[in-house]
C-alpha cells in the first residue's frame, strides 16, 4: 500500500515537476532581469549616459558589431524551413476489395498452395488486424494472379497518377511549377523510371532534379521527404519538390508454400501517396521540424530479417525472420535516442540522464526511464506494417489507445500499403477532426536493411474537411478489433 501510494503522489508531483524545469530559464531570466532594472533606476539616465559616453570607440562598434554580425551569419547559415503544401492519398476503388472469403477461395484453388498453407494463411489473416475492405490490384483477382510486367505498370500507373491528380487538384499547383520529383517503390523498378513515368504523363520541366528510390523497404517514404528536404536546400527559395511514395503488389505475389514468406501475401495490399513540399510556407499546412534516421545494417540478423530470396522451388518472395519484432525494437531504441533530445521538453531529459547516471552506478539494477513522448507530440502515425508492429510500439512508448488508433485502423480498412501508410494515418487524424493548429505529429516508419526512420511535423492549418481517403467510410470508425486468440 505504501509503495502504490508514493508512486500516485509522485505522479501528482510530475506537473509540478514538469512546469518547473521546463520553464527554468523563465524562471531565472525574470530575476536577473528585474535586478538589472532596479539597478539601472536607481543610477539615473544621466549616470547611464554618462558611463556610456566612457565607453571607448573599440568597445562601443565591438558592442554594436557583434550581436549584429552574430545575427546576419546565423541567418545565412540556418537551414531553411520546409513546409508541406498538402498531401493526397490513392482512393481504393471497390471493385478491388478482397474480403478473406475470396482471398481464401483463390489461394484454395490455386495449386500452388497446398491445404496446409491455406489453413497457415486462413490464422494469419484472422489475427493480422486487416479488415474486409483491403484491396488489391486487378491483376491480384485472376486466377492465376498475373504478375507480368504489363500489368504491374498498369498498377503503378493507377495508384501513382490518381495520387498525384488529387493532390494537383487539392492545391492548384501546375505540373510545371514542381522543381524536384521524389519517388520511392521498393520492389518494382522498371525502365524507364517511376520518374521518367510521372514526368512523361504530366509534361514536367525538363531541369526537374528527380529521384527514383528502390528497396529501400517500408520505411522510404521518409527517406524520400528527407532527400527532397535536403534538395530544397539548394534549390531557389520558393521551389516545390513532389514526393511520391508506393509499393507495387502485383509482381511479388509470392506463390510457394513457404511459411516465412507467405505473411506478406495477407498483409500487403495496394496503396499509394504523394506529397508537396516546398520552403514557401504560402498555404502550407504542416511544418516539416526535424527527420531521423536509423540504420541497423552492419548486424547480420538485421540485414536479414527482411529478405527477398527464392524458395527450393524457385519462387521469389520476402522471407520475414521470426526476430524481426526484437530488431525493430533495438531500431526503435536507437531512433528515439536520437530523436529525444531534439523534441522532449527539458523535465524528460533530465530524467532520462539522471536514469542513464543511475543505471551506471548500480551496474543496471534498476529499469531504464522510458522517456515520455507524449509530451512532445500530440500525434502518433506509426507504420502499419501490422498488429506486432502496432502492439510492440504502443508497449515500448506507453501509448495509449486512442494515440495508436490511427495506425490500426489504417490496417483495418487499407492494410499495409508500405511507405504510404504513414499519410493514410495522418489523413485519418485528420477526418476524425482532431488536428490542432500547433500539434505536433510524430511518424514512425520502419523498413528492410534493417531501417527505423521517423519525421515530426508541426500542424500550421489543419483539414477544413474529411475529403480523402477516408471520405466514405471514417463515420463508420474506430471499429472494435478483436483481440488475438491464443492457441
Amino acid at each position: 500500500m505504501s509503495t502504490m501510494g508514493s508512486s500516485a503522489q509522485l505522479r501528482r508531483l510530475k506537473p509540478l515537476y514538469q512546469l518547473v524545469v521546463n520553464n527554468i530559464l523563465a524562471i531565472v531570466a525574470v530575476p536577473l532581469a528585474a535586478s538589472v532594472l532596479l539597478k539601472a533606476a536607481s543610477l539615473g539616465p544621466e549616470e547611464i549616459l554618462a558611463r556610456a559616453l566612457a565607453l571607448r570607440p573599440a568597445h562601443m562598434f565591438l558592442l554594436a558589431f557583434l550581436p549584429a554580425a552574430a545575427t546576419v551569419l546565423y541567418l545565412m547559415l540556418r537551414p531553411r524551413a520546409v513546409y508541406l503544401v498538402d498531401y493526397a492519398c490513392f482512393r481504393t476503388n471497390p471493385n478491388c476489395r478482397v474480403p478473406f472469403a475470396t482471398f481464401l477461395e483463390h489461394s484454395r484453388v490455386w495449386p500452388g498452395f497446398d491445404e496446409r498453407s491455406v489453413r497457415f494463411m486462413t490464422r494469419l489473416l484472422e489475427r493480422s488486424g486487416l479488415g474486409e475492405e483491403t484491396c488489391l490490384p486487378y491483376a491480384q483477382h485472376y486466377i492465376p494472379p498475373s504478375r507480368d510486367l504489363e500489368s504491374s505498370r498498369a498498377e503503378a500507373e493507377l495508384v501513382i497518377f490518381s495520387a498525384i491528380d488529387d493532390l494537383l487538384a487539392k492545391t492548384g499547383v501546375s505540373p510545371q511549377d514542381i522543381d524536384i520529383l521524389v519517388v520511392n517503390c521498393s520492389l518494382f523498378a522498371p525502365t524507364p523510371s517511376f520518374t521518367d513515368m510521372i514526368m512523361h504523363r504530366y509534361e514536367l520541366r525538363k531541369d526537374v532534379r528527380n529521384v527514383h528510390l528502390s528497396g529501400m523497404g517500408c520505411s522510404a517514404g521518409l527517406i524520400s521527404v528527407e532527400l527532397a528536404r535536403n534538395l530544397l536546400q539548394v534549390a531557389p527559395r520558393g521551389a516545390r519538390a513532389l514526393v511520391v511514395s508506393t509499393e507495387t503488389i502485383t509482381p511479388n505475389y509470392y506463390m510457394g508454400r513457404e511459411r516465412a514468406m507467405l505473411l506478406p501475401n495477407c498483409l500487403f495490399r495496394m496503396g499509394g501517396a504523394a506529397a508537396l513540399l516546398s520552403t514557401s510556407g504560402a498555404g502550407a499546412r504542416f511544418r516539416l521540424a526535424r527527420v531521423v534516421r536509423t540504420l541497423r545494417g552492419a548486424s547480420d540478423s538485421a540485414y536479414r530479417c527482411v529478405y527477398q530470396e527464392e524458395d527450393d522451388r524457385g519462387n521469389v518472395g520476402i522471407n520475414l525472420s521470426k526476430d524481426l519484432m526484437n530488431i525493430a525494437g533495438d531500431a526503435l531504441k536507437a531512433n528515439i535516442t536520437a530523436m529525444g533530445p531534439l523534441v522532449l521538453p527539458a523535465s524528460e531529459q533530465l530524467l532520462f540522464a539522471l536514469s542513464f547516471i543511475a543505471r551506471k552506478v548500480l551496474n543496471n539494477r534498476i529499469k531504464p526511464y522510458i522517456p515520455d513522448f507524449r509530451t512532445a507530440f500530440e500525434h502518433f502515425c506509426i507504420h502499419a506494417g501490422g498488429r506486432a508492429v502496432i502492439d510492440e510500439l504502443q508497449r515500448s512508448l506507453t501509448l495509449s489507445d486512442e494515440q495508436v488508433e490511427a495506425s490500426r485502423m489504417t490496417l483495418h480498412r487499407f492494410g499495409n500499403t508500405s511507405s504510404s501508410s504513414l499519410w493514410y494515418e495522418l489523413a485519418y487524424i485528420e477526418a476524425k477532426g482532431r488536428m490542432r493548429t500547433g500539434d505536433r505529429v510524430w511518424m514512425i516508419g520502419f523498413g528492410s536493411g534493417f531501417k527505423c526512420n521517423s519525421a515530426a511535423w508541426e500542424c500550421i492549418r489543419p483539414a477544413a474537411n474529411a475529403d480523402g481517403p477516408w471520405a466514405n467510410c471514417i463515420h463508420r470508425y474506430p471499429v472494435h478489433i478483436p483481440d488475438v486468440l491464443k492457441h
